[in-house]
């Protein structure tokens, strides 16, 4: 047993994840300011009608929006409207919402299925896509291919290109399939990307888009965006239904107008984006770590040796990892990351692979494939 007057390791940054960070001041401001006097409910205030004119201003067009409290209710509640309980939702398997959503599409859907598409980087492959969109249509025995969705940036980090994108649409609207956009970090690959949000979603081909906040310096709240605006009623009735209609909506749009206020969003995004460069260049100079793939916003994978892993805990750094093979680690950066976050990290890490054997290094390459 351990011994309970043992001193803990001091306190280091810890990167599991962007959710573990707080909120931005602003919208912390934000919050309290709304608090005095009174608004009318259930998203008849004044704030919800600005963000929906500030959204449609940044997406250059008249769009419907939804504000629920959760990233997982925007995109269970979206694939709802664009499929039926027949249909089938075409996404990639290692999206968030085949692995990480609990069968809240399922669920919403009344029992609609979540059919795996492949791809390099954790992006559908369009040649596969046009495959699955044509498998078995017509055919009364077998769920019909209704929607696909995608994931803006990636559970890996990647991003779709906009060419990429624009093709994944085509092949939507030739198969007379909806697209969804799971944007849980839209603005850290729309930085990336240095593209405008209408070219990354309904200029490409978008319906609808999960517009994530929640990992970028917003507390509680999210946005379901539709292009389509048709959606809006139908939608309504399922967030009641679902009991993600807020009565004080006031406090979900006075986060979401802050987040869209001043760039707001757009600086954090930058932020975590800057700080995962930060890390990259890092971490390739030291020996025995393997970056995998081209991090392209704020989510870097490597294989670190063993030992590393073990004094990086011990010394209470916080990190993810062999939940994607052994040895791999996750790190995350946010908009609260700093510079001296990443840089302790680093030199930590410089100074234990520095004392580590060649056995030991060498064990960052245990199970690794190419």
């Amino acid at each position: 047993m351990a011994n309970r007057n043992q001193a803990s390791p001091a306190k280091k940054p810890a990167f599991w994840s962007d959710n573990i960070a707080g909120a931005s001041p602003e919208i912390i401001e934000a919050l309290a300011a709304c608090n005095f006097g009174q608004a009318r409910p259930y998203g008849a205030d004044e704030g919800t009608a600005s963000v929906e004119r500030k959204l449609s201003e940044l997406f250059e067009r008249e769009v419907s929006v939804l504000l629920v409290p959760t990233g997982t209710a925007a995109n269970a509640l979206s694939l709802a409207a664009l499929t039926p309980p027949w249909g089938s939702v075409l996404c990639h398997r290692d999206s968030h919402v085949n692995n990480d959503e609990c069968g809240a599409p399922e669920f919403f859907t009344g029992g609609a299925k979540l059919v795996a598409v492949d791809g390099a980087a954790a992006k559908i492959d369009v040649d596969a896509l046009r495959i699955a969109a044509r498998t078995k249509v017509g055919d009364v025995h077998t769920v019909q291919p209704s929607c696909v969705t995608i994931t803006q940036a990636t559970e890996v980090g990647s991003l779709y290109s906009l060419d990429e994108i624009r093709a994944i649409g085509e092949v939507c609207r030739s198969s007379k399939l909806r697209l969804h956009m799971d944007g849980s970090r839209f603005a850290n690959a729309l930085v990336a990307l240095g593209c405008t949000p209408a070219e990354m979603t309904w200029k490409a081909g978008v319906d609808v888009v999960s517009f994530g906040a929640t990992k970028n310096g917003v507390p509680a709240a999210e946005a379901i965006v539709c292009f389509d605006t048709a959606l809006a009623g139908e939608l309504a009735f399922r967030r009641k239904r679902a009991g993600h209609l807020f009565s004080k909506m006031r406090f979900l749009s006075a986060q979401i107008d802050a987040y869209l206020s001043d760039d707001l969003w757009l600086r954090n995004a930058r932020q975590a984006n800057a700080m995962t460069a930060r890390l990259v260049q890092g971490l390739k100079a030291i020996p025995g770590i393997d970056v995998q793939g081209e991090p392209q916003a704020n989510i870097i994978f490597c294989r670190f040796p063993r030992a590393l892993i073990e004094a990086l805990l011990a010394e209470g750094f916080g990190l993810y990892h062999d939940r994607w093979g052994p040895g791999v680690v996750r790190l995350v950066t946010s908009f609260a990351t700093t510079a001296d976050d990443v840089d302790l990290l680093l030199e930590r890490a410089r100074h234990i692979v520095g004392g580590l054997s060649k056995d030991d290094l060498g064990s960052a390459n245990e199970g690794h494939t190419a």
